[in-house]
């Protein structure tokens, strides 16, 4: 069994242009083409039995369409969907409820793309709002490769939050790229350990070594198999984690059952 808990895609009519804009601005050739269609042919190609798809608001008028759609999608075709809030929001409370109603497991945050330090006050209460109604946080962390010079989630901040919501963010925040993009000794020194999960997405082929002591470190039993598709390719990312040779009970985890987890539902 293998879940893909980071995976992203993009409505048909506008995936092309999108793709396209984010290959040119980050300098990556994506491995499929966005759209849900896609991340299903991919997932068959590659024997992934599961896709987590991870939305981004880059404005609050986008959150209605964007949760309405993935609300519909969810929990079919073997796709999971997190909701979409952004910081700028004019109903939090509202939002999160129709998002918890949906049945979805979380919300998606990108301080890059929606231009806020992960530790502003606006994310804070979006998150203890969320943490109240049992969603999960999931953010991008460290470095975007389209924002190079300006990093809007660092460990620091991430540790900001950790103490601001200490007891209420607990174990429901999730930070991608283990921890922190191209930020991998900062993250060893400074959150490993800490009440967060971590997903594996698009780091693994960088300084493999350090990524493996973060999972050591950490513990794999916080651990979400991620791949980023359509940036990189899912079986070459599972095989790589599977390559870091942890256990089979700890490579299990990571894989899928930490994601079920997570995503409260019995995917066997």
């Amino acid at each position: 069994m293998i879940v893909d808990f980071h995976t992203h895609t993009f409505p048909d009519e506008i995936a092309e242009k999108a793709i396209a804009h984010l290959s040119k601005i980050g300098q990556i050739q994506p491995y499929r083409e966005g759209t849900v269609d896609a991340l299903k042919k991919s997932m068959a190609d590659c024997g992934i039995d599961y896709s987590v798809v991870l939305p981004v608001a880059t404005s609050p008028k986008q959150e209605h369409t964007i949760n309405r759609v993935s609300a519909a999608l969810n929990g079919k075709d073997g796709l999971f969907f997190a909701g979409a809030i952004h910081p700028d929001c004019a109903d939090v409370p509202g939002t999160l409820d129709y998002i918890k109603a949906s049945g979805l497991f979380g919300i998606k945050l990108h301080p890059d793309y929606q231009g806020v330090r992960f530790d502003d006050p606006r994310y804070i209460r979006i998150m203890a709002e969320a943490a109240s109604r049992d969603l999960y946080v999931v953010t991008h962390a460290g470095m975007d490769i389209a924002f190079r010079d300006d990093i809007h989630c660092t460990p620091d901040m991430v540790l900001r939050v950790l103490h601001e919501l200490e007891g209420v963010i607990d174990d429901k925040l999730i930070l991608a790229h283990l921890g922190g993009f191209a930020l991998e000794d900062e993250v060893l020194m400074k959150l490993c350990g800490k009440p967060v999960w971590m997903d594996t997405a698009a780091v693994m082929h960088i300084r493999p070594a350090k990524c493996r002591a973060i999972i050591e470190k950490h513990g794999p039993e916080k651990i979400l198999f991620g791949s980023d598709s359509p940036w990189e390719n899912q079986r070459d990312f599972a095989d790589r984690l599977i390559s870091f040779g942890f256990s089979d009970a700890d490579t299990q985890r990571m894989l899928w059952q930490n994601a079920q987890t997570v995503l409260d539902t019995n995917l066997l």
